[in-house]
């Protein structure tokens, strides 16, 4: 009975036998057969048959076992993601000798591709007919979508040739290691060690844009400066921040106690919180870059992807937070850039408490846009056009210490004071400086010493910038270096030095 069931299949198989959609023929394994598995994992499955000939003539294998085993390594070792519980090989007989069959059913985890080209078209095939043929980049894009779903930052990078100096310098400065393992379980790396699109977004490859621009009207018709910013996300933290810190102007005066008040256009607080939102809860499935727009009176923030699903403009006003990129938001956590969630509208809200003119919030399907109030502009509405004279402006930039816009900005500057005629208000750029430094001295007085770390955290400022502050300061005679490498702290000079 077996025979004749053996024989009935023998002939079934004889008379139908030809290539198609799910049937490939190999006279002998070879690497190629390699691209006919891929393809069958990426389209609907199929079998590749081992002894058989192009034109469905079975002409058998000497040695079967061998042939087995060569398949099933070139399959488990040469195909990522790995597809082998979706695969297996059998020996099976055909017009009367020995074959080996392949059976590929189609993948959960495409795209699949092999594993010494990559994600892309010489690496990724689907069926086409009879034919194994390369994937275009919108089909692979299209595999990788379905595959993730809606989380852009799980789905497979398409460059996988990544590096991550601004990572490594980041993570590094957090006193955090940034080894394969660590990158494993922050999601840079997938269970095959292939980059995912957050590690995409980290590296020194990021493609994902902001655009700054400064108008000189309100209708975005006449630049007064613009540029783009690519590279790491932690890059651009730092570099969008520093030039929106450029344009952020600080209004001097003298309080009641005598002392300097600074009164900025913009709280740096709250650019640092804009900022971080703007590069965090961004969609980055949506082409195109975000857009920072700085006017005289207001400064607009436009990011790609309206609010996640199922989450409201009322969860939203009350502090509820959610995360369209949790795993992106948990590395800048670990990283000590964000605080906490859910605080960051309310602090917006805040910080304009007593201003007559609130930040604005436009949100679409596709779009978020927020827009803040210049508080000088505000202020002055509010208290219907109170006297300004006595004084002076400057930017921010006096903050960010040497190197960063050129030497000399800590350098002191001649005071000049307005006069009760003045209009023109008098630059200053030592005045931001002066109050970093002032928030610097009183740690290192309240708790004996600093590190740069902490002035980090202290300031809210940049690896780069902090370092340039202490550098200033210990050059001035305001700290005292003790130690060196990462374990070094700075104090205050002693009195006899």
């Amino acid at each position: 009975m077996r025979d004749t069931v053996n024989a009935a299949k023998e002939v079934t198989m004889s008379m139908s036998f030809m290539e198609g959609l799910r049937t490939e023929f190999k006279r002998t394994w070879t690497d190629g057969a390699k691209r006919s598995a891929v393809a069958f994992a990426n389209t609907d499955g199929g079998v590749i048959y081992i002894g058989i000939d192009d034109d469905g003539t079975a002409v058998g294998l000497d040695n079967p076992d061998e042939t087995m085993r060569r398949a099933t390594q070139a399959v488990s070792d040469g195909i990522r993601p790995d597809v082998m519980s979706f695969v297996s090989v059998e020996p099976e007989t055909v017009q009367g000798v020995p074959i080996v069959a392949v059976h590929v059913q189609r993948g959960s985890h495409r795209p699949y591709y092999l594993a010494d080209k990559g994600i892309r078209s010489a690496g990724v095939y689907i069926r086409s007919g009879a034919a194994s043929i390369p994937a275009s980049e919108s089909a692979i894009v299209d595999m990788i979508r379905q595959t993730a779903g809606d989380s852009f930052e799980d789905a497979l990078s398409l460059e996988q040739n990544l590096t991550f100096a601004a990572a490594r310098s980041a993570f590094a400065d957090a006193g955090i290691g940034f080894t394969e393992s660590s990158q494993r379980t922050l999601g840079l790396l997938d269970a095959d060690g292939t980059y995912t699109n957050l590690a995409w977004l980290l590296s020194d490859q990021c493609t994902a844009s902001v655009k700054a621009a400064v108008f000189a009207d309100g209708r975005k018709e006449v630049f007064v400066n613009r540029q783009e910013f690519s590279g790491s996300l932690l890059t651009q933290f730092d570099q969008v921040g520093e030039f929106i810190a450029r344009h952020n102007v600080v209004q001097s005066h003298t309080g009641q106690s005598m002392r300097r008040v600074d009164e900025y256009d913009y709280s740096p607080l709250v650019l640092r919180e804009v900022l971080l939102n703007l590069l965090v809860h961004r969609d980055y499935g949506l082409s195109g870059p975000s857009l920072i727009s700085i006017f005289d009176d207001r400064m607009e923030f436009l990011n790609l992807g309206g609010l996640p699903d199922r989450f409201t403009r009322e969860d939203m006003m009350n502090g509820i937070s959610s995360q369209r990129n949790p795993k992106l938001a948990n590395i800048f956590y670990r990283l000590r850039l964000v605080e906490a969630y859910g605080t960051g509208v309310r602090r917006i809200m805040g910080d304009y408490r007593n201003d007559s003119v609130k930040p604005e919030f436009d949100i679409s399907d596709h779009s978020f846009r927020l827009t803040l109030p210049n508080h000088r502009y505000s202020r002055l509405s509010s208290e219907e056009g109170k006297a300004t004279s006595g004084t002076k402006a400057t930017s921010m930039t006096g903050m960010l210490g040497p190197g960063v816009f050129g030497p000399g900005v800590f350098e002191p500057k001649p005071e000049v004071s307005a006069g009760a005629d003045s209009v023109a208000a008098v630059p200053d750029v030592g005045a931001a400086a002066a109050e970093r430094q002032r928030v610097v001295l009183d740690y290192v007085r309240g708790n004996g010493s600093v590190t740069r770390r902490k002035v980090q955290e202290v300031t809210g400022l940049s690896q780069s910038t902090a370092a340039a502050i202490i550098r200033d300061m210990v050059e001035r005679g305001m700290l005292a270096r003790d130690g060196r490498g990462p374990s070094t702290r700075y104090r205050l000079p002693s009195a006899g030095a």
